[in-house]
């Protein structure tokens, strides 16, 4: 491609909390430019609109609109294969926040009909295009650990009651640990190890009901019942021979373990958290000490979240993460105008989705299951 492309024309659907980032992120980019935003409560797509200086339409109107070129699909996981095929069916490409679906059969449906209509999808998490992670794949691919022989993930919390105002989604089918969480820790480690090929889980209800405490919320003290896994262990075998267990909880108050660790034939390696875009990486070759890598100067890893105006922001704080939220969207734009595949594709997001439908199968019916997706490209 020679020359300056146009950027791709954007309409946000669904302004809940995560959309703060991407419209605040979207003046980093300047391959697409969000134009409008949309929410099924037309008065919160009014304030958020105003809020960053866009257009407030309905949901019906966005996918009529010929100078929108991509929807970006914010919306509850229940909702993501909804919105998609109406912007399929309309033309428009799709970007998604995780997952990329509830089940496989939708987001089979929402392949397809992608492919008959020549539009992209692409799905969140775009954080493995962050220093973080791609200095941990690079690492593995020059054979600094060697053959990656075992390892162990963790994401344990005490759920999203104390942190979301409206958090009855995460608590349903469609939701839990795995599902809302478990993307970024699956897609990290498909990007570091390759795909999966098969796993093994168990899962359980720590807590029957929830309490909501999450600062202003409208519902605070509110019970929500739990309909869902809130955490499930297990071990994960990939196609190169590694093998990785996990623990995925919202039952856990507190804990000490790293997001990634693992171990190969030379050397053993710590990679950071993936809900963000930087961090430490860290390895130790034979028994020597850690060495400690920092991604901060690196594409991606600077260090710019939380930001003035968001809750746990302090006036005079450095921040202390890189939080570059809309890299993926902005790959997908260049990507088109390439003419190339695009690194978060649907297709990587749905081996992804596979692996997590299949690790809430397993432990709900507690036996092994195949992983049946074919490779991808990362």
């Amino acid at each position: 491609m020679s020359g300056k492309m146009e950027p791709m024309r954007v309409g946000l659907i669904g302004c809940g909390n995560i959309s703060d980032i991407y419209l605040r992120n979207s003046k980093l980019f300047e391959s697409f430019d969000i134009v409008a935003a949309a929410d099924i409560l037309s008065e919160v797509a009014a304030r958020k609109a105003a809020q960053f200086g866009i257009e407030a339409v309905s949901v019906d109107d966005m996918f009529k609109r010929d100078d929108i070129d991509t929807i970006l699909n914010l919306t509850i996981p229940a909702a993501h294969a909804p919105i998609a095929l109406q912007a399929i069916t309309s033309g428009k490409h799709v970007y998604l926040e995780k997952p990329l679906a509830i089940s496989l059969d939708d987001a089979s449906d929402m392949l397809a009909a992608a492919r008959s209509a020549g539009v992209r999808i692409g799905s969140a998490p775009d954080t493995v295009l962050g220093a973080g992670t791609t200095t941990a794949r690079d690492l593995v691919a020059e054979g600094r650990i060697g053959k990656p022989l075992i390892g162990t993930s963790a994401m344990m919390t005490h759920g999203m009651e104390a942190r979301h105002p409206s958090p009855d989604f995460f608590f349903k089918p469609g939701g839990g640990p795995v599902l809302n969480m478990g993307p970024y820790y699956i897609t990290m480690m498909a990007t570091i190890l390759g795909p999966v090929v098969s796993v093994e889980a168990s899962g359980k209800i720590g807590f029957s009901e929830r309490i909501i405490t999450a600062p202003g919320a409208a519902r605070y003290g509110q019970a929500i019942k739990v309909d869902t896994f809130t955490t499930v262990q297990g071990l994960i075998h990939f196609a190169a021979g590694a093998q990785v267990s996990f623990s995925y909880s919202w039952d856990v108050w507190r804990h000490s373990l790293p997001p990634l660790e693992l171990h190969g034939t030379e050397a053993s390696m710590r990679v950071p958290d993936p809900n963000f875009f930087g961090g430490l990486v860290e390895i130790a070759t034979g028994r020597d000490p850690w060495e400690v890598i920092d991604t901060v100067a690196m594409p991606y890893g600077a260090l710019n979240y939380p930001f003035a105006g968001m809750p746990g922001f302090q006036e005079g704080v450095e921040p202390t993460l890189a939080n570059y939220r809309g890299l993926g969207l902005s790959d997908m734009a260049i990507a088109i105008a390439e003419g190339r595949l695009h690194r978060v594709s649907g297709d990587f997001a749905f081996h992804v989705l596979d692996v997590l439908t299949g690790i809430m199968t397993v432990a709900s019916e507690g036996r092994k299951i195949e992983i049946t997706s074919l490779p991808f490209s990362a």
